[in-house]
């Protein structure tokens, strides 16, 4: 059975997408269609057995490294059966954790959320509800069970903000950490992948009246393009959700405490001070 040599294991909404996309391009890098087939985490996926993760890799050339990008899991507590599961079949694994400002990412979780129909526009009374939407961005708290597993020096902790400062270094970087030994060049023409700016929030029966075959044809053939996009554009979400500032406040000490743990892991790391610009702001 083909099995994955390195996993992309997160965070959601971190730019997971941007670096999957980035290494699929590169020569002698296999990654699994769907990118993220959550196996190991979902328990409805995990049911369909080893036979059929295996056959994600099926259609890697010889010598290709092989791997797939979950962010689940690293969705503590939502998913807590992740590396019983996945330990005994790949002992040996190559880890990459991405992740960036956890404010940030929490909002982009939110938008995420609420483009999807599962949240309303009050993020003060969704963020009391759905208290995964800060764990998720505790990062310390979610990759300190992998370093237990595999060791600190199989996870490459790597940021959003890095790809973005300088994406050559950064994705030859992730390629030594994964073993690719060939060069790898930047391809700038993917452009930043799964931005949350650009999500649509469903409507409901969308499946029905818009991704159905006949309702696809009928639209298309009735309703000019330009009015077509112009609904599309009014579903968008037109500005980025400013927190209110008493919970901004709650959530720096939540992710300030879990950065001093990210900082014991991984001592001087550059995303410490990439990813909690609010830390200067307090120790200044």
């Amino acid at each position: 059975m083909s099995l994955p040599d390195f996993l992309i294991i997160g965070a959601m909404k971190c730019g997971t997408t941007t670096l999957q996309a980035q290494l699929v391009a590169q020569q002698g890098v296999f990654m699994t269609t769907p990118k993220e087939p959550n196996f190991f985490s979902d328990d409805d996926v995990f049911a369909r057995g080893m036979g059929w993760y295996g056959d994600l890799f099926r259609k890697a050339r010889p010598g290709d490294l092989k791997g797939e990008a979950s962010t689940h899991y690293t969705k503590r507590p939502t998913h807590p059966h992740v590396l019983d599961r996945l330990r005994p079949h790949c002992p040996s694994l190559r880890l990459v954790y991405m992740i960036r400002n956890p404010i940030d990412r929490a909002v982009s979780h939110y938008i995420h959320e609420w483009s999807e129909g599962r949240m309303n526009s009050d993020p003060v009374a969704e963020f009391a509800r759905h208290p995964q939407m800060v764990d998720y961005g505790r990062y310390a708290y979610q990759i300190a069970p992998w370093i237990d597993a595999y060791g600190a020096d199989a996870v490459l902790l790597t940021s959003l903000e890095q790809l973005k400062a300088d994406p050559q270094a950064e994705l030859s970087r992730v390629a030594r950490h994964i073993g690719l030994t060939g060069p790898v060049a930047w391809q700038a023409d993917l452009g930043a992948q799964n931005v949350s700016a650009e999500r649509v929030r469903r409507i409901p029966f969308q499946d029905l009246l818009i991704y159905n075959p006949l309702a696809t044809r009928l639209r298309r053939a009735l309703v000019p393009k330009s009015v077509r996009n112009a609904i599309r554009d009014l579903r968008k979400i037109r500005t980025r959700p400013e927190l209110p500032a008493d919970l901004r406040r709650r959530l720096q000490a939540r992710f300030m405490a879990d950065r001093d743990d990210l900082a014991r892991i991984f001592p001087d790391h550059p995303a410490l001070d990439l990813c909690y610009p609010f830390a200067r702001a307090d120790h200044g």
